[in-house]
């Protein structure tokens, strides 16, 4: 029996959802929670859209359950969901909080007793303050601290959760948040994003050991590649889109899955290196980044379309990283999502081949967050019928399909995301959930993205299980 509205995966191919801690928890100052970077950015007047905070967020923190109901109804055979660091470390290091580790011991509980496999991101941007008050990923203590963090909680979880995730978009925390400012710490800097980016693979080698050392199943890192296209065949456009491949993606792809670091570095950074090579970097760092993972995790969500720019600043003393001579160049040709992304099946596809073909080692690949914003209604009859929301995750698991066929190993995907959820320095005016949350009441509407991607397990599930009933 076939099922032709749905795209076709094969035997052991899984589906679930995604959120993150900071993002829906709420509960902020409770249980001895101590503040994160993201509490402190929150509370800087302009940071953030409408001075909005994850103050309360969804109240997953104490809707977990009502939570995890969804997750049983809607079919998934695994739930992403990331530990806020500051819950079990309020300072970041020290003794554990007994009632952080309490908290996702019932999460993880119920998980399971519900059928859903449990996979546990440590890091998705919530550092502890008292951390970035002592340098913040730009030193390496933070990554070494890191790594005590994630020996804690796989102690405590380690004999349930079957998959970790070490951290959540190196990239982000190291560029957006180090460089561009725009996300916690809102730092603009050069030299201090550079060595963040280091000590953030540093702090993930130091965890997999760590995580290894606890008897942990199944390791990976997630990242968020980005498909990049120049604006034109232009020399210095083409040389652009070098100079941004190696911002967003060699940075990370070559110290994990290559053993070096980006050979276009100099080019891009320049001065920015501090000696030329970067001084933060020691002797057997390389080895500690490549330590063997089980899995690597791809957020994607559009392609980028790059362009030739000057410096916006061409002194070194006060350049950013994010500054490499290059800017982001706007297609009108296609629909965009709610946050300005256009929307690109096909790119995913061709990334995840180009991945593969450039590094045959890389480890089985899962998507791990992929969705999109959209401007949800609700109609009379209370209904979400988010018809794009639909459109763009069908087109987008009919191009991973393609990228399967193709050849590239890739394992299992989780929607972005389960909950409409505070969308970072967008405050939240943007809507990613398949699930509406109502933020005045946290009434919980599942919409007809919901539905669409219950029926696509169900049929899955159908087509690869024996005598399964499809409906």
């Amino acid at each position: 029996m076939s099922f032709p509205e749905f795209p076709e995966f094969p035997a052991g191919f899984f589906f679930g959802a995604a959120t993150a801690s900071y993002q829906i928890e709420g509960a902020y100052d409770e249980d001895g929670r101590g503040p994160s970077i993201w509490d402190t950015f929150c509370r800087e007047p302009g940071r953030v859209a409408d001075g909005a905070t994850g103050d309360v967020a969804c109240d997953h923190y104490h809707r977990y359950r009502e939570d995890i109901a969804l997750l049983r109804e809607l079919g998934v055979d695994s739930y992403r969901f990331s530990i806020a660091w500051p819950r079990i470390q309020p300072t970041g290091s020290g003794p554990a909080n007994a009632a952080g580790l309490d908290f996702y011991d019932r999460l993880v509980d119920a998980l399971l007793a519900s059928g859903i496999s449990p996979a546990a991101t440590l890091y998705h941007w919530d550092l502890p303050q008292a951390l970035e008050d002592r340098g913040g990923w730009r030193v390496r203590e933070t990554a070494e601290r890191f790594a005590e963090y994630a020996g804690v909680v796989a102690a405590r979880l380690g004999d349930r959760v079957e998959r970790w995730i070490t951290l959540n978009e190196p990239f982000c925390s190291a560029f957006v948040g180090y460089a561009a400012g725009a996300h916690a710490p809102g730092a603009r800097e050069g030299r201090g994003a550079l060595a963040a980016a280091h000590h953030l693979l540093v702090g993930h080698g130091l965890a997999v050991h760590a995580l290894r050392a606890a008897g942990a199943r199944e390791v990976g890192i997630t990242l968020n590649p980005d498909r990049l296209l120049p604006a034109t065949d232009a020399p210095a456009d083409l040389a652009a889109v070098r100079r941004v491949g190696t911002l967003h993606n060699d940075v990370w792809f070559e110290p994990l899955f290559a053993g070096r670091y980006p050979e276009h570095e100099a080019e891009t950074w320049g001065e920015l290196l501090p000696g030329g090579d970067g001084s933060y970097r020691l002797d057997g760092d390389l080895g500690l980044i490549g330590a063997p993972l089980d899995f690597v995790g791809i957020n994607y969500y559009r392609p980028i379309t790059v362009s030739d720019a000057p410096y916006r600043d061409a002194d070194p003393a006060t350049r950013t990283a994010v500054d490499v001579r290059a800017e982001e160049t706007w297609r009108d040709d296609v629909r965009h999502t709610t946050m300005g992304w256009p929307v690109v099946p096909h790119t995913l596809t061709d990334l995840l081949v180009g991945l593969a073909q450039r590094y045959p080692a890389l480890p089985p690949l899962l998507i791990t967050e992929n969705g999109s914003a959209e401007a949800d209604a609700v109609d009379a009859d209370g209904r979400v019928r988010d018809v794009e929301r639909v459109d763009y995750l069908h087109s987008h698991l009919d191009a991973l399909a393609a990228a399967l066929r193709a050849g590239v190993d890739v394992r299992g995907y989780y929607v972005w995301s389960l909950l409409d959820n505070f969308e970072w320095a967008r405050g939240y005016g943007q809507r990613f959930g398949i699930v509406r949350v109502d933020y005045d009441t946290q009434t919980r509407t599942p919409k007809d993205s919901y539905r669409w991607y219950r029926r696509l397990i169900a049929a899955h599930r159908a087509r690869t299980t024996p005598g399964k009933d499809p409906r």
